[in-house]
């Protein structure tokens, strides 16, 4: 076996999708030879705005039309359970036979999980797994039914059993699925690089005429988005210095009732660099979760990709959240910036307005986004100890069972 075994990456989305739990695989591979690098995907790759280049990718496609949305979604769920899963097992049993991969890394997510639990307790490969959204979120849930996202998550706890390594995004996600399964699995998630500590220690944090807030990726819980709009609407004219609200990311919110052009600007899904550049010009990142605890499989155990956005630009956070929310516990043990669980525009504003009236918020919180960014979110150790357990899953062909 090479250094680098031939790995191929199988999960619902293609090597350059946006969002948080494609940013996390492309970051853990950043070493990963391009020429022992395979790809299986449920959705085709449609641009290539990352970066990442796999030596094969192999889609089982499923057609735009039958994606299950609110409309018709039962019935389209069904077309998808009888018809496409059995093929698109097969499709992935057929890709797996011809690359002949030493491992396999999942990440199961929405459709992929069908195929991949039909074929890998019995594919004779070991593989790693990773967790990045538990498949019962209240999102997946609107979209799927709660009894098929129920036997996803059933599923999903059978391949944590069985992989040969594991890990989550979290230490309480993989507790939680520890005690259920008895299982025991590491964490894995974005990080920070040694040039994003270098660039941390050296550069200095922007104090600009203008106070600007970043929101990074897709706005999750728009009732808790529309709330800060509200407050910081009620003392923008109180506030030293004009303030924007500044969209990263492949979704336009023009359209919602709270969008204010006067001071809302839509910059567009970059790569990382780019983002990274453009999130040192600004002032503050916003990093929202529910203030219910109506879907605790998302808020107790996800932790939004956005936060490390943030923290590697050197940027106090604006959470807002449950108080048994990831966001909000990671913010409480860690000063990086202001943190709320007001439910009341009135309230949040009042919290607010010196939080944003502080004229070097980026200098005030640079201890404690150093202090949070070292013990949390190291990519080198991240990525070594993912190598190390693909490595290992690789040696471990004479595993029982496998």
């Amino acid at each position: 076996m090479s250094a680098f075994p031939k790995l191929l990456v199988a999960t619902e989305f293609p090597p350059n999708a946006a969002g948080g739990g494609a940013a996390i695989v492309r970051q853990m591979l950043k070493e990963w030879p391009v020429d022992q690098l395979c790809w299986w995907s449920c959705l085709p790759d449609r641009q290539a705005t990352f970066g990442q280049r796999v030596a094969t990718h192999t889609v089982a496609t499923i057609p735009p039309k039958l994606y299950p949305n609110r409309r018709f979604r039962d019935l389209k769920c069904r077309v998808l359970d009888t018809l496409w899963t059995p093929w698109a097992a097969r499709h992935f049993r057929q890709t797996v036979n011809r690359l002949q991969p030493e491992v396999v890394w999942i990440i199961p997510h929405g459709w992929s999980i069908p195929p991949l639990a039909r074929v890998l307790p019995a594919a004779g490969v070991p593989f790693h797994l990773s967790i990045h959204d538990y498949p019962d979120v209240r999102g997946m849930v609107n979209g799927l039914g709660a009894a098929r996202c129920r036997r996803l998550s059933s599923w999903v706890d059978e391949l944590y059993v069985r992989a040969t390594t594991r890990d989550t995004v979290g230490r309480e996600m993989s507790a939680d699925i520890e005690a259920r399964t008895g299982a025991h699995g590491g964490v894995n998630r974005t990080g920070l690089e040694p040039e994003d500590f270098a660039a941390l220690e050296a550069t200095t944090p922007a104090v600009g005429e203008v106070l600007r807030i970043a929101y990074a990726g897709t706005v999750i819980v728009e009732r808790e988005f529309a709330l800060l709009v509200a407050a910081v609407e009620k003392i923008r004219a109180r506030l030293p210095r004009p303030v924007t609200l500044e969209f990263f990311g492949d979704h336009s919110y023009r359209n919602r009732p709270w969008f204010n052009p006067a001071w809302m600007n839509e910059r567009g899904n970059l790569p990382r660099p780019e983002l990274s550049a453009a999130l040192r010009q600004c002032t503050w990142g916003f990093s929202p979760m529910a203030l219910t605890d109506d879907d605790p499989r998302y808020n107790r155990f996800s932790l939004p990709t956005k936060l490390v956005s943030y923290l590697a630009a050197g940027l106090p956070v604006i959470t807002l959240g449950h108080p048994e929310s990831t966001v909000v516990k990671m913010a409480t043990a860690y000063p990086v910036g202001f943190c709320s669980t007001a439910g009341d525009a009135d309230a949040l504003a009042a919290q607010l307005l010196p939080a944003l009236a502080e004229p070097a918020p980026g200098a005030k919180y640079r201890p404690g986004i150093c202090q949070c960014t070292l013990a949390e979110f190291n990519a080198s150790r991240l990525r070594a100890t993912l190598q190390e357990n693909l490595k290992k899953s690789a040696a471990d062909r004479a595993r029982p069972g496998r």
